[in-house]
């Protein structure tokens, strides 16, 4: 995906997130080495850490999350909660964005 495809994607995931109440913390957040977490949001006291993914089709859009891509994500969610000293909740979500459709997975894994 280009990077201006992207760009749109996650301002468009942003939108998404604050039509449904969440604040966001962060965008773009890079870990050295490690990763970048699309889009940090707060919703209840409960971090949400979000992974963008934009595709023709939902199945083409979540297939983008590989085990690889999950592990990268949770190294960078780990260096953040520590260069951040956080203990907190949070979820490592995903956001899928179709030419139909917007929607939020929450909680995934591997």
């Amino acid at each position: 995906m280009s990077r201006e495809k992207g760009e749109f994607a996650e301002k468009k995931a942003i939108s998404f997130l604050e039509d449904l109440n969440f604040k966001i913390i962060e965008k773009n957040f890079y870990a050295k080495k490690l990763g970048e977490i699309d889009i940090i949001a707060k919703k209840e006291n409960i971090y949400h850490f979000c992974e963008v993914k934009s595709a023709p089709d939902y199945e083409t859009a979540i297939n983008n999350i590989t085990p690889s891509k999950l592990s990268k994500i949770k190294r960078s969610i780990n260096y953040y909660l520590q260069i951040k000293k956080l203990d907190i909740s949070y979820s490592v979500d995903a956001i899928i964005i179709t030419d139909e459709n917007i929607e939020l997975i929450e909680n995934i894994t591997i």
